[in-house]
């Protein structure tokens, strides 16, 4: 049987015009492309992309790099947990405006990630943000996430979908057990998902610190990395923590992080102060240095404990008589 001819089409970047990325969250979420949060079950994803979610739809953002200017409308589909007795619950816990928040109803039909219903409900919303989770869940029936070609295709689509709206596509997915394995062959299924987000977070949890979970950047086509960062989980629900210290391979290995580089920077300006009511910036900054502290985690730690900077003359001196404690 003869194969159709399909006729070439050619396209001249003269005719394209260029664009410039735009970040729902710089450097982790792009709007316009696919991110991948991953990690081990019980690790704390779901928690994480559902304070997210809360954040955005009250017109706030995490950190500084969420520049919000108003809130946002975002779909959140969940097929493990239950809309009325776990997600609505978590999500006001959270403080969400849960006006701001849809889900599109599977009850008569399984949603999957080329199912039209989820660009319907992007125009008919405005959404800027469609969470998944997890991806497992979203395939359809039939399909094989461990297949290549299958993949290709069902992620390819949901691309050109998050392109076509500007709307940032979140997909959860739960780790392999491969131990030991490189970040981007533990997510389950094919690594054409990898492939085809722009970026993708591992959250797993810190060793030696039951309550904390680091979110560590493991691939990213847009933009250098991001910085590690971390939130904490207790009775009292979710505590941004910001940056943190911390690598991948001591994530997935279930090493102790060194020294926490943050608290670390913290004892030295406390350690100097015992025996200086103030000292040049320049010199912090080398003994800073010789602990493998960097300038901007020692810029961190001066702003928490209220270090003031001082010029005299030419020379900028920290002022560290009135630290706090």
């Amino acid at each position: 049987m003869e194969e159709s001819k399909t006729e070439l089409q050619l396209i001249k970047l003269s005719e394209i015009q260029s664009q410039e990325v735009s970040w729902l969250w710089f450097p982790f979420i792009p709007y316009g492309k696919l991110t991948i949060v991953q990690g081990d079950p019980g690790d704390g994803k779901t928690t994480f992309v559902l304070n997210i979610a809360a954040k955005l739809s009250k017109g706030e953002g995490l950190d500084r790099e969420m520049k919000l200017t108003e809130p946002l409308n975002v779909i959140y589909q969940s097929a493990e947990d239950g809309l009325a007795d776990t997600v609505k619950p978590r999500l006001e816990q959270a403080g969400a405006d849960c006006g701001k928040i849809s889900v599109i109803d599977e009850k008569i039909k399984s949603l999957s990630m080329i199912d039209e219903r989820l660009e319907q409900a992007i125009i008919k919303t405005g959404a800027k943000l469609l969470i998944l989770d997890p991806i497992q869940a979203y395939l359809g029936g039939g399909m094989d996430m461990n297949r290549a070609n299958e993949a290709r295709d069902m992620t390819k689509k949901l691309a050109a979908l998050a392109e076509r709206y500007q709307c940032a596509i979140v997909l959860v997915g739960h780790m392999n057990k491969a131990a030991g394995n490189k970040a981007a062959y533990r997510g389950m299924g094919s690594i054409d998902f990898f492939a085809v987000a722009r970026s993708v977070l591992l959250v797993g949890r810190v060793e030696g610190e039951e309550n904390i979970r680091a979110v560590v950047q493991i691939k990213n086509n847009l933009a250098a990395f991001g910085h590690p960062k971390a939130f904490a989980l207790s009775e009292d629900g979710f505590q941004w923590l910001g940056d943190y210290e911390i690598t991948a391979d001591e994530v997935l290995g279930g090493i102790a992080p060194k020294a926490n580089k943050m608290e670390q920077a913290k004892r030295l300006l406390r350690e100097l102060a015992e025996t200086n009511n103030a000292m040049q910036s320049n010199e912090i900054f080398s003994l800073a240095d010789e602990q493998g502290i960097s300038k901007r985690t020692l810029e961190n730690a001066k702003k928490e404990l209220g270090v003031r900077a001082k010029r005299i003359n030419s020379t900028w001196y920290w002022e560290l008589d009135k630290i706090r404690q």
